[in-house]
């Protein structure tokens, strides 16, 4: 792999986020790795398009991005509801006989088949849905029945919480061409209530490839701090260094 070439790092957000979440991270990657942000719709530069809820919507939306010829080696990495797309379009392009990631890495969420209560609470009572957001410290001031974030950001919030529901739900279907082998990075949040360490472990059923699970310091939104960009930089680079041999084998059939 050329000395100028970087490793993509594909980034998708966590449920009512846009790529805003890493816009600091570019100092902490460091050297050859290059973050692409993905917005999906109805968020951000994309806020008067219509948002996605369904698998099927979804990969309509994001798979042209992969599906043409990659010129070397790239990672995916989801936080949260970001977890289930990645996790889909990895499966997706593994399902359709395409080279897929070099490595998926998956943080803040719990695995497929284990439970999870605040995407199966996308349709309940606004009065539960705040009581869970607000467990999770993800409630801000002025949240308030009829204020601004209640009126413009918790039905984008429902929506992304029925797109991950429905995202759990097709994983859980038995998959054509078997179980995917992609090499798995799984990262916690030592202090998340919605997916501690302990359930996070569960993401090592979803590959038969090497895995390895990473604990690094906060909560839920631990993608806003330094360490979870400085560990993923380390993996781009390990990706780098031993990935180019393996990964255009594969590109050849």
């Amino acid at each position: 792999m050329p000395d100028e070439q970087p490793v993509r790092l594909h980034c998708f957000a966590h449920a009512g986020a846009g790529v805003s979440s890493f816009h600091g991270w570019p100092a902490d990657l460091g050297r050859a790795v290059e973050p692409v942000p993905h917005t999906l719709p109805g968020r951000e530069s994309r806020r008067r398009e219509p948002r996605v809820v369904r698998r099927e919507a979804l990969l309509a939306e994001a798979m042209g991005t992969f599906t043409r010829a990659p010129s070397g080696p790239y990672v995916l990495y989801g936080h949260s509801l970001g977890a289930l797309v990645a996790h889909t379009i990895t499966r997706a392009l593994h399902g359709a006989g395409l080279p897929g990631p070099a490595l998926l890495a998956v943080g803040a969420c719990p695995p497929p088949d284990a439970p999870s209560p605040l995407s199966e609470a996308h349709d309940a009572p606004d009065e539960r849905l705040l009581r869970l957001l607000d467990e999770i410290g993800a409630l801000p001031e002025g949240a308030a029945p009829g204020g601004l974030w209640h009126r413009a950001v918790l039905p984008v919030l429902r929506d992304d919480l029925a797109l991950a529901d429905d995202l759990r739900t097709t994983a859980r279907e038995p998959a054509a061409a078997g179980p995917l082998s992609v090499p798995l990075l799984i990262v916690a949040g030592a202090d998340d209530p919605v997916a501690q360490p302990a359930v996070m472990e569960g993401w090592r059923r979803w590959s038969t490839g090497p895995t390895a699970v990473r604990t690094v310091p906060g909560d839920h939104f631990f993608v806003r701090g330094h360490e979870l960009p400085r560990l993923l930089g380390r993996a781009c680079r390990v990706v780098r260094r031993t990935a180019p041999a393996r990964f255009a084998a594969t590109a050849r059939g």
